[in-house]
């Protein structure tokens, strides 16, 4: 299978990198911090969704600010303590993206558009990025929306920043969240089971992770393949 794409986005955790263990340890300790029982916290769907929206879901409203501040805090505490590692294809797939301002990038070529989108703060966002060495140009946080993944949002603002027709963008993800904000937005989606096993996720094609992924740059943009 081949997809023919003008602008790759990419959600972060489960997708570039991991930092599983890091969200378990202080997401953890969150819980305990707020009272919230075993039972309320293992409800609750963690993975791909903006920590407000997980905030809104366990506690009072008027709790959700300064709760939202402490698990940033935790989590962003946390990336020196291994918190965050990169995923197996992850720096030769954004190698093959020849420009010159974005993250692995090499020298020259055409400019192929590509952008973060996590459902992470952009403060916590930059952590992990900067911990792994990719620095995006383009890097759309919950910050920088009002409704996080499953809603289109997020992928939709990140092809406007971009300048791209939706239609001509490939979505990246490991989160039923995710793939449901790409489908939403009428993109190509292209699922990892990095942190879900296949039968859980929607997608146009799905895959262990970046390494079973080749790149191929063209005038025309970029072409996705499945590596033999």
């Amino acid at each position: 299978m081949k997809i023919h794409a003008q602008a790759l986005l990419f959600d972060n955790d489960g997708t570039l990198v991991s930092s599983l263990a890091s969200v378990d340890r202080c997401w953890t300790q969150w819980a305990l911090e707020y009272g919230i029982t075993v039972e309320d916290f293992a409800r609750v769907e963690l993975h791909g969704r903006p920590a407000a929206e997980i905030a809104a879901d366990l506690l009072p409203a008027h709790l959700v600010p300064e709760a939202v501040a402490r698990i940033e805090k935790l989590e962003v505490d946390d990336v020196p303590n291994d918190g965050v590692q990169l995923l197996p294809g992850t720096k030769d797939f954004l190698d093959a993206l020849p420009s010159p301002t974005l993250g692995f990038a090499r020298a020259g070529g055409t400019p192929i558009r590509w952008a973060v989108v996590t459902s992470a703060t952009r403060r916590l966002a930059e952590a992990r990025l900067d911990a792994v060495g990719i620095l995006p140009k383009t890097l759309i946080a919950a910050d920088d929306i009002t409704r996080g993944k499953p809603d289109p949002e997020p992928y939709l603002l990140a092809a406007r920043e971009l300048g791209v027709d939706p239609a001509h963008c490939v979505v990246f993800e490991d989160a039923p969240a995710g793939l449901q904000a790409g489908r939403a937005a009428g993109m190509t989606t292209v699922a990892l089971t990095t942190t879900h096993q296949a039968h859980e996720l929607v997608a146009d094609l799905v895959v262990r992770d970046l390494s079973a992924l080749s790149a191929l740059v063209s005038d025309g943009g970029v072409e996705i393949s499945v590596r033999g």
